[in-house]
Order: structure tokens, then sequence, then C-alpha cells
């Protein structure tokens, strides 16, 4: 129970502020809502999305603040609500221009896409490389990382490891013949 000096004090605030309570636009709103639906109804045009349009402009009308006095509270309601309407129409239009859909609601199949296996695949081709690698000495695999991952030279990589440039090509040709034993996965 709110006490007698509690609501002089809010309503003595009310009184001296040049803003209306923010309570009497969302009474007007609830007042008038079937007013606001139809403005609404006549912009959008669809009735199931009108609702997310009248939302959008309750919680506008809750959250917002008004810079100065409401003379007319419906005629402000009226004002969101079309202005709501009229964003949620110019965003399902850029939507619209964005977003391809076939007429199942499915995304249609793009040309030269992949399908949704390939990419499991992939990962399993790539769990395999990962385990093949991790087998390898660790020299021999930081020689193929420095020759297919870095792009460097048989000869630089001799230089970094300190080996000869033959010794090199042996260890990348041993690498490239245990990923050869990975490939099945893709004849799969």
């Amino acid at each position: 129970m709110c006490r007698p000096w509690v609501a002089d004090l809010t309503r003595e605030v009310f009184m001296t502020t040049s803003d209306p309570p923010k309570h009497a636009l969302v009474e007007v709103y609830l007042a008038r809502r079937s007013d606001l639906r139809s403005i609404a109804s006549r912009i959008v045009g669809r009735h199931d999305q009108v609702d997310d349009v009248l939302q959008d402009a309750y919680l506008k009308l809750v959250d917002g603040v008004c810079a100065r006095e409401v003379l007319n509270p419906f005629g402000y309601c009226c004002q969101v609500v079309r202005n709501m309407a009229l964003d949620y129409c110019r965003r399902r239009v850029v939507e619209g221009s964005c977003i391809v859909s076939s007429p199942d609601g499915d995304l249609p199949e793009v040309e030269g896409g992949k399908p949704a296996d390939a990419g499991i695949d992939e990962r399993r081709m790539l769990e395999r490389i990962e385990v093949a690698l991790a087998a390898l000495p660790p020299r021999t695999r930081f020689v193929f990382e420095l020759y297919r991952l870095e792009g460097r030279t048989q000869r630089e990589i001799a230089k970094i490891v300190g080996v000869s440039a033959t010794l090199v090509n042996f260890m990348i040709k041993d690498v490239m013949t245990v990923l050869a034993g990975c490939r099945d996965i893709l004849d799969d």
C-alpha cells in the first residue's frame, strides 16, 4: 500500500515536469488498441504480422522518452504505430531482396554448392590427416609444415633444420606416402 506522502510527492513530480507520465500514453494505447490495429493492418497488409508491429509500438511507448509534452496522446500513438508499420514493411522488402528460399521454405540448391554431407567427409578427412601427421617424427612433421603450409623451398628447409636438401626431399616423400593412406576416405 502506498503511503500518502509518497502519492503526494509523485503527483508533485509529474506536475512539475513538462513530460506527461508515460503511463498516460500506455493507457491510450490499450484503450484504443483496435483502432491502432486497423492502422497497422492497412499498412502491413498481413494480419499475422500486425501483432509484431503493435508489440514494437507498445514497447516504444513504454520505454521511449518523450522529449516534449504530448497534447494529443492518441495521435501520438497513431504516429508511432504508423512509423513502426512502415519500418516493418521496409525491413521486409530489404530482407526479401537478400534472402532466397524455395517454395517449400527450405534454402534452395546453390550452383556449385556442396551437399551437407561434404562437410562431414572433409572433417573426417582432416581428422585422419591429423592422426597420420601426429604419428610422424617431430622433425619430419616440421619439415612437411614448412614445405606445405609456409611454402618454403627444400633448400631453405635444409638450412633451417640443418640437414641436406636430399634428406628433406626424402622426408617430404615419406609424409606424402603416409598421407596417401588417407585418400581412401574420399573414395567412400
